[in-house]
C-alpha cells in the first residue's frame, strides 16, 4: 500500500492528512471550509485516492491559512505516498465537463513543480470561500507534491461548474498519474534514473 501521512502544526493551523494512493476514493474531510471540503471530497472521489483531511485554522483572521497549509500537508502527503515514484504512469491529463463548462488539466509527477493557471472566476466567494485562493490552493499542492501542474478553463460561465470541472480533472489526471504500470517493472519512469532535480 503506497501511503502518507502528515502532520503540521504551525501557530496559525494544526493539520492532519493521511493519503492511500491504491485506494477506493473514500474519504473523511474537515477543515472549516465547506466549499473546500466539498473539493477535496471530490478529488479523492474521482481520482481513487483515499482522503482523510482534518484541519483546524485560524478561521478568525481568513481562510488564507486553512486553505494554503492544507494544500501544502496534502501535497506532502502525496509525495511522501508516491515515494522514488517506481513504475508510477507519471504523467496524467483530463478535460472535465459540467454542464456549460470544460476543463483541461495536464500534470507530470516530475519531482519539479510548476503551475501554470489559466482559469478565473466572476464572483468573490463560492459558498463562504474565497474564490482568490483557489489558483493558491493548486500552487500549493503542486510545490509541495513536486508536481508540474497545467490547468486551463476552455470555457465556461457557472462559477461552482468551473471549479468543480477543474478539481475533478485534476483529480482524473492524479489517477492516470500514480497508477502503477506493470510493464515497467518498478523502474523510475525517466532516463536520468530519478524524478526532480
Amino acid at each position: 500500500m503506497r501511503t502518507g501521512r502528515i502532520e503540521r502544526k504551525t501557530a496559525e493551523t494544526a493539520i492532519e492528512v493521511e493519503v492511500n494512493l491504491d485506494g477506493t476514493g473514500t474519504y473523511a474531510v474537515s477543515t472549516g471550509i465547506g466549499f473546500l471540503d466539498h473539493m477535496v471530497e471530490q478529488f479523492s472521489r474521482h481520482s481513487l485516492i483515499d482522503v482523510t483531511m482534518k484541519v483546524e485554522g485560524d478561521l478568525h483572521v481568513d481562510q488564507h491559512h486553512t486553505t494554503e497549509d492544507s494544500a501544502i500537508a496534502l501535497g506532502q502527503a502525496l509525495g511522501q505516498a508516491l515515494g522514488d515514484k517506481g513504475g508510477v504512469g507519471r504523467y496524467g491529463q483530463a478535460y472535465s465537463p459540467m454542464d456549460e463548462t470544460l476543463a483541461r488539466v495536464a500534470l507530470d509527477i516530475s519531482g519539479r513543480p510548476y503551475l501554470v493557471w489559466r482559469a478565473g472566476f466572476s464572483q468573490m466567494r463560492l459558498g463562504e470561500w474565497d474564490t482568490e485562493l483557489i489558483e493558491h490552493w493548486f500552487h500549493s499542492v503542486a510545490q509541495a507534491a513536486g508536481i508540474t501542474l497545467h490547468v486551463e478553463l476552455l470555457y465556461g460561465s457557472n462559477n461552482h461548474h468551473i471549479c468543480e470541472a477543474i478539481y475533478k480533472g485534476f483529480a482524473r489526471a492524479m489517477r492516470q498519474a500514480v497508477e502503477i504500470d506493470p510493464r515497467k517493472g518498478g523502474t523510475v519512469p525517466s532516463t536520468k534514473g530519478m524524478l526532480g532535480g
